[in-house]
């Protein structure tokens, strides 16, 4: 960055150095011109005035004195009288000349062009004598632009000691506009006191960071309750074997106390399994191909596995709505389904009721689970998709939930591109609407 800088600044004298020169040269040119057109005009009107009074004896006495200045008299025919280079008698016609035409029709007149008798530009001025003859006085160009080229050693000079000291003078600017960006305290990096310019960044830098703090919270929750939630069947499983194996278990007891482990292992093996299924989600590892899914058929595989359940406690399971199919992964979106219905039949009263439908709507595809359950207040309605989080602790344990199925539930509508809509509180039942979008 400091070299870009550097090389920035460095640049831009030099084409303010370059332009400068340009614009000097062209105001020196036209100065110059300018000077030299005067000049000759006025020795034109010299000569005049002294050929008006000698006659033309007066071109012949200033042969040896003419040097740099061409003095040419033509004839209004156009034919050459004298010229103070060369022989006039070699001389072509010059009636066609633009000085000597205006000079001819207006008493006056001027051009510049390349000369083929001299061999250079030249300015010439034409002025119409009292004999009806045209004097003609011309000197060359190249005094002009050799006064204009004049000042160029002077301007390279100049602009090799302004470079040196724009170099030094762009270090030291740039270390000043530095200074303050390496002092940065990109943890708190609101709180210094920068350039407004980098303020979109340091407030992206602050959400990046409150964003990574977040996701550390939940990290390090997620550890402790994946260690806590684990401990708690080894625990038992441990407690029981330990007790089965010191030989305090009567036969008759055996069955319950092995019906104890069996539950507790099926628990911890649920719980690693929805690990591993956050863990693919979040990683975006699923390798399932997209297909076409009748969620509707998908939803009554559910309500079928779930109808065991369902009838322990008594809890009536009604599917209904249309047969509408969506592109997506059939083992993410039967989770899905199954994570909500499993939900509605754990958190239910006795004898409720657990509605599902299944359709189309002008918002999308949608499939809504409503039950009569215990409901979810208002505080933790936001809550309540992130991973191990519980209402009810007590209850959930009871149920033997893991915590995680609301978390899956989340992951996949995010890679389905659904979005899920809560309705619900407390004692009031639950309402939650998945809904696919047409352009998914």
């Amino acid at each position: 960055m400091r070299k870009r800088i550097q090389k920035s600044l460095l640049m831009i004298v030099s084409l303010a150095l370059l332009l400068s020169y340009l614009i000097m040269t062209v105001f020196i040119y036209r100065q110059t011109l300018s000077a030299m057109k005067e000049e000759v005009e006025q020795e034109a009107a010299y000569i005049q005035a002294a050929i008006n009074i000698s006659g033309e004896e007066y071109l012949r006495e200033m042969d040896d004195v003419q040097k740099e200045t061409r003095v040419t008299q033509i004839s209004p025919d156009g034919r050459v009288l004298y010229d103070s280079v060369q022989d006039d008698t070699t001389l072509e016609n010059h009636r066609s000349r633009t000085e000597v035409k205006e000079a001819l029709k207006y008493g006056s007149g001027q051009d510049i062009r390349m000369s083929d008798t001299v061999g250079r530009e030249m300015f010439y001025y034409a002025v119409l004598l009292e004999d009806g003859t045209v004097l003609r006085v011309s000197k060359g160009m190249s005094t002009v632009w050799h006064t204009a080229l004049w000042i160029l050693p002077f301007m390279a000079g100049t602009g090799m000691v302004l470079a040196v000291i724009s170099w030094f003078l762009a270090r030291l600017q740039v270390s000043r506009l530095i200074r303050p960006i390496n002092a940065l305290d990109l943890e708190k990096p609101l709180q210094t006191e920068v350039y407004e310019e980098l303020s979109p960044l340091l407030e992206r830098i602050d959400r990046q960071n409150k964003e990574k703090e977040k996701i550390e919270q939940m990290r390090r929750e997620f550890s402790a309750n994946v260690s806590h939630e684990l401990k708690t069947p080894l625990t038992s499983i441990s407690g029981y074997a330990e007790i089965m194996m010191n030989g305090l278990v009567k036969n008759e007891d055996m069955p319950q106390f092995s019906e104890r482990i069996y539950n507790e292992a099926s628990r911890m093996i649920t719980l690693v399994g929805d690990i591993i299924k956050l863990s693919r989600l979040d990683e975006g590892s699923i390798e399932l191909e997209k297909e076409d899914v009748d969620l509707y058929q998908l939803t009554r595989e559910v309500v079928s596995r779930l109808s065991l359940a369902a009838g322990k406690r008594g809890v009536r399971m009604e599917v209904v709505g249309e047969p509408v199919v969506i592109r997506g992964i059939r083992q993410i979106l039967d989770e899905m389904i199954y994570n909500l219905c499993e939900n509605a039949v754990k958190y239910n009263v006795e004898n409720g009721n657990v509605s599902i439908w299944v359709g189309e709507t002008l918002q999308g595809i949608k499939v809504i689970v409503k039950d009569t359950g215990i409901g979810i207040p208002s505080e933790h309605q936001e809550r309540i998709f992130e991973r191990f989080y519980r209402v009810d602790k007590s209850h959930s344990r009871e149920s033997g939930g893991t915590g995680l199925g609301l978390s899956i539930v989340k992951h996949g509508a995010i890679l389905h591109g659904a979005d899920i809509v809560v309705d619900s509180g407390k004692g009031n039942g639950t309402r939650m609407e998945l809904i696919f979008h047409a352009d998914m």
